[in-house]
């Protein structure tokens, strides 16, 4: 998995908003006092951060070394060692919360989407992430997916054409739009958000390269399958749970879309604690 290449300014802008002029609590601490950390896990999870987490110390303080016991994407249980870090007292303290934080949200991220990549690994679905990200945090989340077993949606509004029902109704139809899509947009994949099986017939006349299935019930999804043949991947979207995935998945369609592993994730519980000398 290849990390983003927005990592540096991504730090930069939480430590920032952090330390401001100076952590003036740190500054209590001798500059020459030295110390020893650990991060432990407090629950069970997948680890996703680490680059965020050593950028953090890159920042602040490149003498800090941190060893990590554990990479993106391995599963960690309840109290399991992280990584532990060696240098400046003032340093670590400084980087703490910035550090943690990353490490947290992207750890549950991938952590949410593992679970649901879990339900449904006796099928070919694939599990999808949406745009509905923490602001700031687009790439950052959307390589925790990666980790989590999921599959990358598109990035932000300029790398796929996704015709919804309010750019149906501007454009005038389903295949009015997509020719629009196909003009202005030769090269880029043009997927449609469908609400029912007449639209879905539209959609696949016009030869859009996915179609959305929104909000459909189990029986139009399994015949929304039979009528596309396996011709033009199929996407179910809205109403998605750990309780209702499964059934969705096993109708047959490529992809299940869903918005609450970046935006309904809890953080991890992960604790930094010093090491007595």
């Amino acid at each position: 998995m290849q990390l983003p290449n927005d990592i540096q300014a991504t730090v930069a802008r939480a430590l920032a908003e952090d330390i401001g002029t100076g952590d003036v609590t740190a500054g209590l601490i001798p500059a020459d006092k030295q110390a020893s950390a650990t991060v432990i896990s407090r629950e069970d999870a997948v680890l996703c951060g680490v680059a965020w987490f050593d950028e953090v110390f890159r920042q602040l303080d490149p003498a800090v070394r941190i060893e990590w016991q554990y990479q993106d994407g391995e599963r960690v249980a309840t109290n399991a060692l992280l990584c532990t870090l060696q240098g400046s007292a003032r340093s670590i303290l400084s980087g703490e919360r910035a550090a943690l934080n990353f490490l947290q949200t992207l750890s549950a991220t991938a952590t949410a989407t593992r679970r649901y990549v879990d339900l449904v690994a006796h099928t070919s679905c694939r599990i999808l992430d949406t745009r509905k990200t923490l602001p700031g945090l687009r790439t950052a989340q959307k390589y925790a997916v990666l980790c989590g077993g999921g599959t990358n949606h598109r990035i932000g509004l300029y790398d796929r054409v996704l015709i919804k029902e309010n750019h149906i109704m501007a454009a005038g139809s389903i295949t009015a739009a997509i020719q629009q899509a196909r003009a202005l947009h030769p090269g880029i994949l043009v997927e449609v958000e469908t609400e029912n099986l007449q639209e879905l017939a539209e959609a696949t006349a016009a030869h859009a390269d996915i179609i959305m299935l929104d909000e459909y019930s189990l029986a139009d999804m399994r015949e929304a399958v039979r009528m596309t043949a396996g011709k033009i991947p199929l996407e179910a979207s809205g109403g998605v749970s750990p309780e209702t995935l499964v059934a969705i998945a096993e109708t047959g369609v490529d992809f299940v879309s869903i918005g609450g592993i970046t935006k309904h994730v809890r953080a991890v519980d992960l604790s930094m604690r010093f090491v007595p000398e």
